[in-house]
């Protein structure tokens, strides 16, 4: 292997010389040139940027995939420059499943039926999710990587320059000053044999000698100072280009905000039609206050309400409840499975577990069913039963 000795050695010695200027600032014993105010601000506001963006992207990564193995798989995927394999997400996988116990229960059944509908909203939630993940993934977490990655990275290479030179240059300086105060005791008392540098021959005055030296540390000075105020240029301009950075972040973050937004009214779109096919409407609480759940029981929406399609369906329909009378065959038995506060006369309070007799009759909407318990009577919506017999 081919060393260059003297390039080694002359590292070597810088090195050496920058830990003793840095360990002799940590005591206190030498000086230490300071940067301008400015120049700190900017510093710190790049600190401040770098911990911050930190934080947002590393939360952002966990919002968009709460699984920490799904993370390492992908980063790891993305540092061997291949695809990550397409998976099913958490909605599709469960819409994936309702669709197949549908089939196994039956889809003609209510049950069954209803597991079809909100298996396939399920699954469109799922791809709107995916969706969302790939938009904010391109659009708002690629920037802020690269932020980190490649500006940062570059912003740190020259910030640790910097700092060489400003060791540099402080060594310099302390080496000037010991050079000029070696002179000043020379010409005041000459002694040959203690203030001689080593290196210089014996028949030199210390006077002259320690004047050379002086000359020398002089010029490594200017020469140190030259390149540190190159460097801290640089160095400026690129922490100035944080203000660039800022910009560029809040076009993501806009970017990020109505992805987010189209993802979840996208996602209240796909819930409306579901209820919908369920005979539910969206503003279930507000249109319904005096519907509520007791505690013995819990429906599967939540506090539910009746289907307002088929209420107004039976409204408008010359039948009238009271006058409704059980057919002499088709009578079931029904469980309730949960409990139900009836809306208005023609419908019937449900007590969770309690068994009634149900039917329908004509002209009725197939979301409910007339139920008798004891002398009363009234509608009973279908999701809330147990078909017994």
């Amino acid at each position: 292997m081919d060393f260059n000795v003297k390039k080694l050695a002359s590292d070597a010695g810088v090195f050496f010389t920058r830990a003793v200027q840095f360990t002799g600032e940590k005591f206190g014993q030498v000086e230490k040139t300071e940067l301008d105010a400015h120049f700190e601000n900017l510093l710190s506001r790049a600190d401040s940027t770098k911990n911050w963006t930190e934080k947002i992207f590393r939360q952002t990564e966990v919002l968009l995939q709460p699984n920490p193995s799904a993370r390492i798989e992908e980063f790891l995927y993305e540092k061997l420059d291949r695809t990550v394999p397409s998976r099913p997400n958490n909605g599709e996988l469960l819409g994936h499943y309702m669709q197949d116990a549908a089939k196994d229960f039956g889809p003609g059944t209510p049950y069954g039926s209803t597991l079809i509908k909100v298996g396939d909203c399920e699954r469109r939630l799922g791809g709107a999710q995916r969706e969302f993940l790939q938009t904010s993934a391109i659009s708002f977490l690629a920037p802020l990587r690269n932020f980190l990655e490649g500006d940062w990275r570059t912003i740190s290479k020259e910030r640790r320059l910097l700092e060489n030179r400003r060791l540099d240059l402080d060594s310099s300086k302390a080496r000037l000053k010991k050079a000029k105060l070696a002179e000043s005791k020379a010409a005041a008392v000459p002694d040959f044999q203690e203030t001689r540098p080593r290196n210089y021959v014996l028949s030199a005055s210390a006077s002259a000698l320690w004047s050379e030296e002086v000359d020398k540390a002089a010029h490594e000075l200017r020469v140190a100072q030259t390149e540190f105020d190159r460097q801290a240029e640089v160095t400026r301009l690129l922490l100035e280009g944080i203000s660039s950075t800022h910009v560029n972040h809040l076009r993501c973050l806009h970017e990020f905000v109505e992805a987010q937004t189209a993802y979840y009214k996208q996602c209240y779109l796909h819930m409306q039609d579901l209820q919908k096919e369920l005979g539910r409407f969206p503003n279930a609480f507000a249109g319904n206050p005096g519907l509520s759940m007791a505690s013995g029981g819990s429906s599967p929406q939540g506090n539910a309400t009746l289907p307002q399609d088929a209420a107004s369906a039976v409204e408008t329909d010359t039948l009238k409840i009271e006058e409704v009378q059980a057919p002499a065959t088709g009578t079931r038995k029904a469980k309730v499975l949960y409990d139900y506060d009836a809306a208005d006369t023609s419908e019937l309070s449900l007590l969770a577990d309690e068994l009634i007799t149900v039917y329908t009759v004509p002209g009725m909407d197939s979301d409910w069913l007339v139920g008798e318990r004891g002398n009363q009577k009234g509608r009973v919506p279908v999701t809330y039963l147990e078909l017994l017999s």
